[in-house]
């Protein structure tokens, strides 16, 4: 293991937790963390504490009135108009106890693992317990308060001037994200989504391009339902080679959302554990060949916590931290004895999936051509900027 990555975690990052039949479910990073020490990847002290986001740090992105908002739901003041007025309190958002602590640690390990990389000199830094990429300048959505990945690219642009590519695997269009900064040419979104005909948040369609000076710094890839592998890594490995030659940032932030999986019970595509393989290894691949390594990855959607995020999520770390080859041992007998009792299904006892996991997909052939189509009209922007220079 070299000395140029760091794990972001602390267990107040644990109390993001809206009720107990929320789909949202923080157990996930315990179950994690617990797979990569019981694999021999991840030791005490390779693990760098998380803090609270101060409000100056929160008010880079969101508006001074919604915090106050979130400050007052945290202490049970829950007015009928936070609702509408701010998407608190919602069915998928609803106020809970010190929320606003909460996803202040959240956003914190974030802006931690920023600092970890441009002042500590780690090349690669990762926050399984960020990702929230629905949250909005004045208004919670889609599970999240405060938009970590946001607030760290403003954070990483005002202290450190440096241009950001995000890119966001999770089944659910990175929105916020991409609407934070739609005019801004030096941060780069790119997002592979299920597409938003039949799931939240609806929006991501290839057309989605930036505005202004931030035209031709937004992609999206909506892929169709049902998409298998194959799909999904084509247009995934197309695109991020070409949009990274295209924008040439200095630093690469991964959203690592864990959903587009067969298992996941909020979305419709079929991808399974090979999808999780190579996505960060081209991201970690390319932030060597562009970005001087720098390479800060968070976690994100993902809702079967006990057969997918932990692989998931683990990979990223041992692509990270070039320990791929601790694969070769299997999944760790001692995990699988801690939390069988406690999981309502098997737990897997390898890294990849069986290949007969889900039936075949009858319209597999025009799902991937029209995939292919979606690829090439997000690419084209490149092109015609090329034309104009």
């Amino acid at each position: 293991m070299t000395d140029d990555h760091v794990f972001i975690y602390s267990p107040e990052q644990l109390k993001y937790r809206f009720h107990q039949e929320h789909p949202f479910n923080q157990k996930r990073l315990s179950i994690t963390k617990d797979l990569l020490i019981k694999l021999g990847a991840l030791d005490e002290d390779r693990i760098v504490p998380a803090r609270e986001a101060s409000i100056e740090e929160l008010l880079l992105v969101h508006d001074e009135d919604y915090i106050q908002a979130v400050l007052n739901a945290s202490e049970g003041q829950v007015r009928s108009s936070y609702r509408t007025a701010f998407g608190i309190g919602t069915d998928d958002t609803p106020a809970f106890t010190d929320m606003h602590q909460a996803a202040a640690w959240l956003v914190g390990g974030t802006l931690e693992a920023v600092d970890q990389v441009f002042e500590k000199g780690h090349k690669h830094a990762l926050n399984l317990g960020g990702g929230l990429h629905h949250g909005f300048k004045g208004k919670a959505s889609g599970f999240c308060i405060y938009n970590d990945s946001s607030i760290a690219i403003e954070y990483i642009r005002r202290k450190y001037g440096a241009r950001v590519l995000y890119v966001d695997t999770d089944a659910h269009h990175g929105d916020g994200v991409q609407w934070a900064f739609y005019n801004d040419s030096d941060v780069c979104t790119f997002s592979v989504h299920e597409s938003g005909r039949f799931l939240f948040p609806g929006t991501g369609n290839v057309n989605e391009r930036g505005h202004g000076d931030g035209y031709g710094t937004s992609f999206n890839i909506p892929v169709e339902a049902f998409t298998e592998d194959e799909s999904f890594l084509h247009v995934y490995k197309e695109a991020m080679r070409s949009i990274v030659d295209h924008f040439k940032p200095d630093v690469i932030l991964t959203q690592n959302g864990a959903d587009a999986h067969y298992y996941d019970p909020l979305t419709h595509l079929c991808g399974t554990m090979s999808l999780y393989h190579e996505i960060p290894r081209i991201a970690h691949e390319l932030a060597h060949e562009y970005c001087d390594g720098r390479w800060i990855a968070v976690g994100g959607g993902g809702y079967d916590i006990w057969r997918v995020v932990p692989r998931a999520w683990s990979l990223v770390w041992l692509e990270m931290s070039n320990q791929r080859g601790l694969l070769k041992k299997g999944i760790p007998g001692d995990w699988l004895n801690a939390w069988q009792e406690e999981s309502p299904v098997s737990l897997p006892e390898g890294w990849y999936d069986r290949t007969d996991m889900y039936p075949d997909i009858p319209r597999k052939k025009e799902i991937e051509q029209k995939n292919q189509r979606t690829l090439d009209n997000s690419l084209k922007v490149i092109e015609k900027i090329k034309q104009n220079q």
